[in-house]
């Protein structure tokens, strides 16, 4: 009889830590700005379309903000408050990074999938979102908070760190080559340092011009020096080249589509090239001639 209840007390608690783990699997979680009142908090759950008694909420500071952005980013878009709000949620192996913005002013959806990536972020629906207009910029902060809640192990702090750096590098970069473009660029320099493992600041920068060049990107020595210094910190990161595509496949198909516009652009500029050719030479023709 002991031996009986001994097997039965073993398997209720399997269960009870089978049911734990499933129930970490599919938690919900809001990582919401500290700074927010208590009717921007409601405005925000609303927006997640979540109760506030069905989902997990954690907070974060403009100091937890801070010690990732300071230094990288000027003041004014850390700010001196939290505001900055998130909602993550984990989807199936393969899903990949799925992101939505709202009220986001310099951070696009695909910077933040690009650098959720980088610190090591996976299969998960993330909406970056603010009660008011806001950069953006600490919102990665929370979402990085809220993944660790979700799977219940710490990201790498040095690649969280260099995620940040990455967001703020493409955020700058968007404000000189457009937001999109920004993102496409980084997106496949890193792609292309982690699949060929290259280490070296000379052929960083090779792959920089090489990408720049095929997307008709045009970039300023410091822009490229900026990237450069980027990417020696990525390739320092011990990042699986598979898994990071996996997760970008969303960009990828919204790279597919600049791509097509940068030929197509380039096809126009050709035709236009060629009439002006045409008509110099037809210009001359007429001075020959006479």
């Amino acid at each position: 009889m002991k031996r009986w209840i001994a097997v039965w007390l073993c398997i209720a608690v399997l269960f009870a830590l089978y049911g734990t783990c499933v129930q970490a699997q599919v938690e919900e979680v809001v990582s919401l700005g500290a700074d927010l009142n208590q009717q921007q908090q409601e405005q925000m759950l609303k927006l997640f379309n979540v109760k506030a008694d069905e989902v997990k909420i954690i907070k974060v500071t403009n100091q937890e903000e801070r010690d990732y952005l300071e230094g990288l980013v000027s003041s004014d878009k850390i700010g001196t408050r939290a505001i900055s709000s998130a909602y993550v949620a984990p989807l199936d192996e393969g899903e990949g990074l799925v992101v939505e913005t709202h009220n986001i002013s310099w951070v696009t959806k695909e910077m933040y999938a690009n650098a959720m990536a980088t610190a090591g972020i996976e299969n998960a629906r993330v909406v970056a979102a603010a009660p008011f207009s806001v950069s953006g910029t600490a919102a990665l902060t929370g979402i990085m908070k809220a993944f660790e809640e979700i799977s219940g192990d710490e990201l790498d702090e040095e690649a969280k760190k260099i995620a940040n750096e990455e967001l703020v590098t493409t955020g700058e970069l968007g404000e000189d080559i457009g937001k999109d473009e920004a993102a496409a660029l980084i997106k496949e320099i890193k792609e292309r340092i982690i699949r060929e493992r290259i280490k070296n600041p000379e052929d960083i920068k090779r792959i920089i011009l090489e990408i720049a060049k095929e997307l008709n990107i045009q970039l300023t020595e410091e822009q490229i020096n900026q990237i450069i210094e980027l990417m020696k910190k990525i390739s320092q990161l011990d990042l699986d080249i598979d898994k990071i595509t996996s997760q970008l496949k969303k960009i990828t198909e919204g790279l597919d589509s600049i791509r097509k516009t940068v030929e197509e652009n380039k096809g126009i500029l050709q035709r236009i090239w060629e009439a002006i050719q045409g008509f110099l030479k037809w210009v001359v023709s007429l001075f020959e001639g006479s």
